[in-house]
Order: C-alpha cells, then structure tokens, then sequence
C-alpha cells in the first residue's frame, strides 16, 4: 500500500468516527467560528461611529444566537452574547426606550446565566437563596470572573431600569455579592468594572437604604487609577450616582467636563465605550437642572 492510499484511508477513518456523532461536525465548525467570532469581536470595541456601530452589533448578536443553536454549550459564544446584549441595551438603547433595553438587559443575564451554570460549584446557588450563592462564589476562581461579571452587570443596568419593580430590586444583593467575587478576585477586570459598579450602589443610595458616599468615592477612585482615567465610563458614572446624590455639582461638572475634552483614543482598543460615554455625559448634563 503507497502512502498516498494509506493516508486516505487515516482521513476515511477520521470522517467515519465524527459521521455516527450526532452534530459533530456541526459543533467543530461552531466551535472554530465561535473562535474567530471571539477573537474578531475586539474589532467592533475599537469602532468609534456610534451609528455605525449600533447598526452593526444587532446583526453580529443574530449570528452568534444563531451558531449557538448547533453547539449550545459553547462558552465563547455565550460570554460574548452576555456581555453584547448588556452593552447594546447601555450603550444604544436605554437612553431612548427604557422598557426595551429591559429586555436586551435580561438577554444578557440569561447567557451570562447559562454559562455559569456549567459550574458544578456554583450551579446550586444561581436558584439558591443569597447565602447559597456566596457559598457557591467561594469556590469560584479567576476563570469564572468574565461570566460571573457580565451576570451582574446585565443584573445592574436591569435593575436601574426597574425601580418600581419589587422583584428586580430584591436581586440588587445578589449582583453586589456578584461583583464582590469580581473585585476580591481580579479587581482590574474591565477597567475596574467592579469597582465602578459597587460605587454605583454605594453612592447613588442614602445611608438609610446602604448607601455609603466614603466608600463609594475610594471604589470610583481606585477604578480611575485602574485604568489611568482612560476609561471614561468610570467618570460618567461617579457624575451620575456619588456627585448627584450629594448635590455636589462642583463634582459633577469637572467629571464630564473631563469626559467632553478626552479623546476616545485614550483607549484605543475601548473607542466604542469611550464615544458611548461621551454622548452620555452630554445626555446627563442636559438633565442636571432637575437632578439638582
């Protein structure tokens, strides 16, 4: 037998043991696409066209939804789609109509969900009552932080959007434990997303209800030092809890002033962000005669 025959018979073998599994070629090719989606989709974080931007992610999330169906388990696809429908309904779509960001938001948090259920550890207390789910977070590690934070992230903007709304806020304590496991086991993930958004909490509630302006300003403090005030999400928000709920208007004005003279190349591989951030800093100054 030449070599030739020899190798056609390893491919017929190879073919043979993937053709009686069901969907196994369908999950490799989704597998493969998953990657090149993931490793391709830092390409849309560095666009700084709103519109074009905006018009782009919907079509992008419909693909991955799509390639999810062949291969439902697939951990890329879901993170990217946790972390894609949270930052549409932030970026693009809450300031506008509220009701259906809400619903973009809790697409998030059920892929983030889905994802995180792959954890033995942690399964139990996703339905569990809060003590459970920090028992479960305790057994997490760094790998889990990714998921772990997109799940609250969709869990905070949700919340935001549903103040009346008894059910979400009850779910307040299990995104802050969330974020706790973020900022005790990688505190620079996003920037220092977790600090911003444990000072989100901190400064946009008063005392009586938990609200805690001190810590609320060291979390927006150390999140500026993270990302050397280059992520201007951070400044938008500290403007909008802490400066707000302290009628600090000092505060409040050099904040987005600082946000409106920073170019979104200050972090290049974030210009979407940045460019998000700075419509939303204008968006807020127009509101501060009835914030103040």
């Amino acid at each position: 037998m030449n070599s030739v025959s020899f190798r056609r018979i390893l491919c017929s073998i190879g073919l043979l043991l993937c053709l009686p599994a069901p969907g196994c070629i369908q999950t490799i090719a989704t597998d493969t696409m998953g990657s090149i989606v993931y490793e391709g989709f830092p390409a849309l974080a560095e666009e700084e066209d709103l519109d074009f931007a905006g018009k782009a992610l919907p079509a992008n999330l419909k693909l991955m939804e799509v390639m999810l169906r062949s291969n439902p388990d697939n951990r890329e696809l879901l993170l990217l789609l946790s972390q894609g429908y949270s930052s549409y309904a932030l970026g693009f779509v809450e300031d506008e109509d509220p009701e259906r960001a809400r619903h973009f938001y809790q697409r998030g948090i059920d892929y983030a969900t889905r994802l995180l259920r792959q954890n033995a550890a942690l399964a139990p207390g996703l339905d569990g009552t809060l003590d459970d789910l920090k028992a479960g977070l305790v057994l997490c590690g760094r790998e889990d932080v990714p998921a772990v934070f997109w799940a609250a992230f969709g869990w905070g903007g949700y919340i935001n959007l549903s103040l009346t709304d008894p059910d979400a806020l009850a779910a307040i304590l299990r995104a802050e434990a969330m974020m706790q496991f973020v900022l005790t086991t990688d505190s620079a993930y996003y920037y220092g997303g977790a600090h911003v958004f444990l000072g989100s909490l901190d400064g946009s509630r008063p005392r009586m209800l938990g609200g805690n302006p001190e810590r609320a300003r060291r979390h927006f403090e150390a999140a500026l030092t993270i990302s050397g005030r280059r992520f201007l999400m951070t400044q938008v928000y500290y403007a909008r809890s802490l400066a707000v709920q302290t009628l600090d208007e000092e505060l409040f004005d050099s904040l987005l002033a600082e946000v409106d003279s920073a170019s979104v190349n200050l972090l290049p591989e974030f210009r979407l962000a940045n460019a998000i951030a700075k419509r939303k800093a204008t968006i807020l100054r127009g509101r501060k005669a009835e914030l103040f």
